[in-house]
């Protein structure tokens, strides 16, 4: 389970990243603040990503659902992010499901 919600994580991260400067552009939004809320969006996936999935941390995994919220979120800077934090949020419980299948006994 550990390496696919970290997948998905450092793959949100890096869609996160690459949306700062279509906010920016097309959205509107003043460079500090699509900088600042893209950039900690994005550095707490890979924060996450590093701790989820850990014996005794399913906290992660709360903490990522979280995160999964808050992309959603972001759509009202980039109304393209509803679709793709809705599309990660997809991939996101895929990932425990299928984690948690596959570590069962």
């Amino acid at each position: 389970m550990r390496r696919l919600c970290a997948t998905v994580l450092i793959m949100e991260a890096i869609v996160i990243g690459l949306a700062i400067p279509v906010a920016i552009t097309i959205g509107h939004a003043s460079p500090r603040a699509a900088g600042a809320a893209g950039g900690a969006l994005a550095v707490a996936a890979v924060l996450m990503a590093g701790v989820v999935g850990r014996p005794g941390l399913r906290v992660a995994l709360v903490a990522g659902s979280v995160l999964q919220v808050l992309v959603i979120a972001a759509g009202a800077l980039v109304p393209v992010m509803y679709a793709l934090g809705v599309i990660f949020a997809g991939f996101w419980v895929l990932a425990i499901w299928m984690g948690r299948r596959a570590e069962a006994p």
